[in-house]
């Protein structure tokens, strides 16, 4: 089997959104999302200051991260964990803030190329789509999810028009033979999404499945309780550095950055009395695309919104004490 590529996404505006912030001696970036490693060979190549803490939660990515980025020694550092536990982990280093945290979302195109982890739709594989090795797999969720459950979560993650007729579809289904492997749930899209339907918007699986991978791996929930501790984690200079590619995934870091950026004091006031500005600032304006150049050469880019924050000062209170001042 060929081994798996790595197509990192808006790479060169990536790095130079972390730059500043990684521009000192014993800058540290956590690269909450590591996959095979190629922002984080980027911001160490480029950026000579800088060391990296790779988080996944994929055992497999993170040996060949490593494999990848032997060559830095102890600039970079491998972790085991999920994203949402960056707390846990800088406690564990030692570190009381880093300089710069990035998450690259969604499946990484290591997942994609394995055919045995069951991400891809194009040849039959089980249905795992686990980017760790424990929980429910996706073959799970169909065969015990109810009707009502697997429209919910058809229709919000991945936006499918026709969630209720494939989930009761998938029910009547598994009552004779349960969901296995990809190929037999691919044949039943093809069978409950009208033709007119699926030629447009790309394949008609694309939307199960990213449904179901983000539902076996929980993984608005996680984005949800790690972009705050992201935030909390960086020093005074640091950036937290996002790349989405689902409108809710967006949209949770857009309140998070909204959310860290809004000043507290009452907007008739006619001046923010000193000391009460805001801890962070918007680095980007809305959001970023990749151009057309980018995505016809990497077709996943064609979804990206990519969004950045800076601390300008410390944070007055926090729960940990990170965010402080360096």
């Amino acid at each position: 089997m060929a081994g798996p590529s790595h197509v990192p996404v808006l790479l060169d505006r990536v790095v130079a959104l972390l730059a500043p912030a990684l521009d000192h001696p014993g800058a540290v970036l956590v690269d909450c999302t590591l996959g095979l490693g190629g922002h984080s060979e980027a911001v160490l190549e480029r950026l000579e200051h800088a060391s990296v803490v790779g988080i996944d939660r994929d055992p497999a990515a993170l040996e060949m991260a490593g494999q990848r980025l032997a060559a830095y020694g102890d600039r970079f550092r491998g972790v085991h964990a999920v994203y949402d536990e960056i707390p846990e982990v800088l406690d564990e280093l030692g570190l009381d803030h880093v300089d710069a945290v990035l998450f690259d979302l969604g499946v990484s195109s290591m997942q994609l190329d394995v055919r045995e982890r069951g991400f891809a739709y194009a040849e039959d594989a089980p249905l795992d789509m686990r980017m760790g090795s424990t929980g429910p797999t996706a073959a799970d969720v169909l065969n015990t999810y109810s009707a009502a459950e697997l429209t919910r979560v058809l229709r919000d993650y991945g936006e499918e028009k026709f969630a209720r007729k494939i989930a009761e579809a998938v029910v009547r289904r598994r009552e004779s033979e349960p969901f296995t492997t990809s190929a037999a749930l691919v044949e039943l899209l093809y069978a409950e999404i009208p033709a007119p339907a699926r030629r447009t918007g790309g394949h008609p699986a694309k939307r199960t499945f990213q449904a179901l991978r983000m539902e076996v791996n929980d993984e608005l929930a996680v984005l949800r309780r790690a972009m705050p501790a992201a935030i909390e984690a960086i020093g005074v200079g640091g950036r937290v550095v996002v790349e989405s590619y689902h409108s809710l995934e967006d949209r949770l870091v857009k309140q998070a950055f909204t959310a860290a950026t809004r000043s507290e004091v009452p907007v008739d006031l006619p001046f923010v009395p000193e000391g009460s500005e805001p801890a962070l600032r918007l680095v980007t304006r809305g959001s970023e695309k990749a151009d057309a150049a980018e995505i016809e050469a990497n077709p996943r880019a064609a979804s990206v919104r990519l969004r950045a924050v800076e601390r300008v000062r410390p944070t007055t209170t926090t729960t940990t004490g990170r965010g402080a001042a360096r």
